[in-house]
């Protein structure tokens, strides 16, 4: 029987998470970072752009950018179809939309589901994850928005 190692920032909590793929790797965040999930719609290209800000897009009269989170990760760019989505967070006080290839799902779990990231070598930064969710169908990647998206990063992104 595994045992399961608690992180010390949700002890004892329940969360709320949304589940997405990138890829055919699972990846979720809380669900109190969203705002919304919308449908895949083409965005509009900024000139000397990072490389992971597709574009920008108007949400109800607001301009948010919209990140490549596939590529935000390291991994190949997504390149989007009718079933990917746009998940709509808050992070920092700033609106940003975040590319995923499509939602799985939205479940409840327990803190002590949430082990931590393994040591993969000295220089290997996990910042980015909270940990590591072991479900029935496989792992899940525990991201974290914040350190993600660090504030300096965002005010480069605001107009």
């Amino acid at each position: 029987m595994a045992t399961t190692i608690t992180t010390t920032s949700f002890s004892g909590e329940t969360l709320e998470i949304i589940a997405f793929r990138l890829h055919d790797q699972e990846f979720c965040v809380k669900t109190t970072t969203i705002r919304e999930i919308r449908g895949w719609a083409p965005s509009t290209p900024i000139p000397h752009a990072p490389a992971d800000v597709i574009g920008v897009m108007n949400l109800r009269g607001s301009v948010i950018p919209i990140i490549d989170l596939a590529y935000k990760l390291g991994m190949r760019s997504t390149v989007a179809n009718e079933r990917s989505a746009i998940v709509v967070a808050e992070v920092h006080n700033m609106v940003i939309g975040m590319l995923v290839d499509r939602v799985s799902d939205i479940l409840t779990i327990s803190s002590s589901q949430i082990q931590p990231v393994p040591e993969v070598s000295a220089s290997f930064d996990k910042s980015f994850s909270e940990g590591i969710i072991a479900s029935e169908n496989g792992m899940i990647c525990f991201l974290n928005l914040s350190k993600m998206f660090k504030g300096a990063d965002l005010d480069d992104l605001a107009a």
